[in-house]
């Protein structure tokens, strides 16, 4: 445009130009494209020269923007270490998108762009991954930067009541014979997220029928771990089965905690994403979630931090 600009001004001093010796016409185009070259960088590696550079935000670069798809159960432990990265970075604004890692995968599959996955089952993140194998991955997706994959925190499955619980439960044992008469009203997740599947395996433990069970209304169900734990927290139900961290965020109170026999490990893994438009910056974040700071804020609410940095 600079250009243009300039060969219009010359027109305007010498009529159409045809009057101007062809040398003097020529040193004046060149002129032209020199000024405008001067202002865009090196005509032949594209580099600025650096006389006129400023910082990259003051030339207007845009803030750098980390979408992070993320399990329920970590909204308020990844969005207090969220803001807490946004001031050590000051260019980088931590976006996140909650819900159950089922969904998530889910949208990630169907080309949701994100540039970091943290899931609250390995479940959910095979599926996506390529690394896992044809039994894992059966539809080969391949969507998971598997260098940047590692297990980050493991929980616990609870029982869990209302602080003002009127309701007689004392153990797992308890609920599961309780559930066979009757006499109590369960929230679980559903089965397609994280908590509904550990849910399902300490049905198995104890031989429960989860089809009998919720055609005899003994169960509620819910799309997320944070649906569930609401109906507890409103009363709605006389217990619910979420996490610990879950239980804890919401000051509801603890009844029993799950073995491993009973519901598996609960780990969550995180990774980077393939399409990621700020890779660098996805594995910075990734590597932050393992830093002292980090670490405190997932400790306060029982979460134990597998690898964390000393």
């Amino acid at each position: 445009m600079e250009l243009y600009r300039s060969r219009s001004s010359y027109g305007s001093k010498a009529g159409t130009g045809k009057n101007l010796p062809g040398k003097a016409l020529l040193a004046l185009l060149f002129s032209g494209v020199m000024s405008v070259l001067s202002g865009c960088g090196d005509a032949e590696t594209g580099e600025h020269s650096g006389k006129n550079a400023a910082p990259d935000q003051a030339s207007g670069e845009k803030e750098i923007r980390l979408t992070v798809f993320a399990a329920a159960s970590l909204t308020e432990t990844l969005t207090e270490i969220g803001k807490s990265y946004e001031k050590l970075h000051p260019g980088v604004r931590v976006v996140f998108s909650f819900d159950s890692s089922g969904t998530l995968r889910t949208q990630i599959a169907e080309g949701a762009l994100c540039d970091i996955f943290v899931s609250a089952s390995p479940k959910q993140m095979d599926a996506l991954d390529i690394r896992a194998g044809a039994a894992k991955n059966p539809k080969g997706l391949d969507y998971i930067d598997g260098d940047t994959r590692f297990n980050l925190l493991e929980n616990k499955v609870v029982l869990a009541v209302s602080q003002d619980s009127k309701k007689v439960l004392k153990s797992f044992d308890d609920l599961a014979a309780q559930l066979r008469e009757g006499r109590v009203f369960l929230a679980i997740g559903n089965s397609d997220v994280p908590v509904g599947q550990y849910t399902l395996r300490i049905f198995d433990y104890y031989h429960l029928d989860v089809q009998d069970l919720y055609a005899r209304k003994a169960l509620t169900l819910g799309s997320n771990v944070k649906e569930v734990t609401a109906q507890v927290f409103e009363g709605t139900v006389d217990a619910g089965i979420v996490y610990a961290t879950d239980a804890a965020s919401a000051g509801l109170k603890t009844v029993d905690t799950a073995t491993p026999e009973m519901a598996g490990q609960v780990i969550y893994p995180a990774a980077a994403l393939k399409k990621s438009q700020h890779s660098g910056e996805a594995r910075i974040f990734l590597d932050y979630l393992k830093t002292p700071e980090s670490v405190s804020i997932f400790e306060r609410v029982g979460f134990t931090v597998i690898g964390k940095k000393q």
